[in-house]
């Protein structure tokens, strides 16, 4: 079955889990452990401030890194899930369900892409 990787997108300056209503925490963790009983959910985890990330760059034959915040990027991954799943559409209907157990007045976006498998090599598997 194929992977795919859900990058959860949020504008990190307007959104404060304290900002959240009461039954937020316990939906989610209802639908985390649905999606883990069915076997989907590989790995899940939200990410620390990007101010405390740093951007490494390949450019003209040298790296260079930025330390965050960011100041130009509105949007930044927050979260990712790492899931199992039959097909593209089940991977979907999962991201739309983590998407609606959010506050309504939150924006936060899921960029879902499925994983390229590599081919296994003569002597691993």
């Amino acid at each position: 079955m194929p992977r795919y990787l859900s990058l959860v997108r949020i504008q990190e300056n307007t959104i404060d889990i304290e900002d959240a209503d009461a039954g937020f925490q316990e939906r989610m963790g209802a639908l985390f452990e649905e999606i883990t009983k069915a076997g989907v959910m590989l790995d899940t985890a939200g990410l620390k401030p990007t101010a405390e990330a740093t951007r490494l760059t390949w450019s003209d034959g040298k790296v260079g890194s930025t330390d965050g915040p960011f100041t130009e990027t509105k949007e930044v991954v927050g979260g990712y899930a790492l899931m199992r799943c039959k097909d593209k559409a089940e991977a979907l209907e999962w991201s739309r369900r983590f998407l609606e157990v959010h506050p309504k007045h939150w924006t936060v976006g899921v960029e879902l892409r499925e994983i390229e498998e590599m081919p296994e090599r003569e002597g691993e598997g």
